[in-house]
């Protein structure tokens, strides 16, 4: 969703400096769609071949395809100057996260929440909060990344390594947590969704790269595109809010309870990844950002499967909506903290 600036200039633009209030302003366009057009709505919700809906997937594309474009592999050989760094990022995001997300959605929807949640709807809340976890951060780490000063080239092997992971790993792992949770999983649908929003797109992002050459052709080239990712994840958060719009209204404070755990998870994770860090003695150009990947969420990949295998008007969707509603005003509050904690490290 936003480039890798290499600039000195500020990173975060106007629409990730506002993302949540263009969240929710998406959320109340939808709900008013919703309300007004209800024939729209139901028209592209029924746009589906394979349980993928055609219309999402176009916007979900505009949203992938801008970040995957600055993906570049050929990093990868820098990882020998701080090996340490990728070990913890990969431990975190790959051997952790996925798992105390899982545990966190189950305790807070089967247990904490449990006299206001019906049981069919605490296990969307679930499943989408899993998708949450199991998707680290592809695109807005660069921009934590330059706001804390990190080390920009050991950001982009960090990323493209989580990337080369996730095409193995993020359909397993979703599948092994939904099944530990009993909810169905229509591994064909996850297959499929995997191949279409993780495979696919770094795929055309690499082969992108290959034709426009320079580095400089190619960040000219993603703020160009940039535009379409934008517009790509307010139209689907107004889809999702416009067929969500009853359950919203007549019980806002759901939103609040999706919340939680996700806000949980983001600072516990953040602080076992910083303490690691730390204890590890990184320097703080590195330490930050490897900190950063494992707080923040892939969270396009997440909407785009939970649409996927659980549908448009599913409490999975639901959920990765509410991680983007949160994702910047936790990331922004961690940056600060990285900050003023920077002279502790090396």
């Amino acid at each position: 969703m936003a480039e890798m600036t290499r600039t000195g200039a500020s990173p975060l633009g106007a629409f990730e400096r506002w993302l949540t209030l263009w969240v929710a302003f998406a959320m109340i366009v939808g709900i008013a769609i919703g309300a007004l057009a209800p024939t729209l709505v139901a028209g592209i919700a029924g746009a589906e071949v394979a349980s993928i809906n055609l219309v999402v997937a176009v916007l979900i594309w505009a949203m992938v395809f801008p970040m995957m474009v600055n993906v570049d592999f050929g990093a990868i050989a820098g990882v020998a100057r701080q090996p340490k760094g990728l070990l913890i990022t990969l431990t975190v995001n790959w051997l952790i996260k996925p798992f105390t997300m899982a545990f966190l959605a189950v305790l807070f929807f089967d247990h904490v929440f449990a006299p206001w949640i019906a049981p069919q709807d605490a296990q969307q809340y679930i499943a989408g909060l899993i998708l949450l976890g199991a998707a680290p951060c592809t695109a807005m780490v660069f921009v934590w990344s330059q706001l804390t000063r990190g080390d920009a080239t050991y950001t982009l092997v960090q990323v493209s390594v989580n990337d080369m992971i996730m095409v193995v790993a993020f359909a397993p792992i979703v599948a092994l947590l939904l099944g530990v949770t009993d909810i169905s999983v229509p591994w064909q649908t996850l297959v499929l969704a995997t191949l279409l929003y993780v495979v696919l797109p770094l795929s055309a992002g690499l082969l992108t790269r290959r034709v426009l050459g320079s580095q400089p052709e190619i960040d000219a080239f993603s703020a160009r595109i940039k535009p379409l990712s934008i517009l790509g994840l307010i139209a689907t958060v107004a889809i999702l809010f416009a067929l969500q719009g009853e359950v919203i209204l007549n019980r806002p404070f759901v939103i609040a309870l999706i919340a939680a755990p996700i806000v949980i998870q983001s600072y516990a994770i953040f602080a076992l990844a910083y303490g690691a860090a730390y204890a590890l003695r990184l320097p703080h150009r590195i330490a930050a950002p490897c900190a950063m990947i494992g707080t923040s969420n892939f969270f396009e990949l997440a909407v785009a499967v939970a649409i996927s295998l659980f549908g448009l008007n599913s409490g999975a969707a639901l959920a990765t909506v509410v991680g983007v509603l949160v994702e910047v005003p936790v990331m922004l509050s961690l940056v600060a903290f990285a900050n003023r904690t920077r002279n502790r490290f090396a």
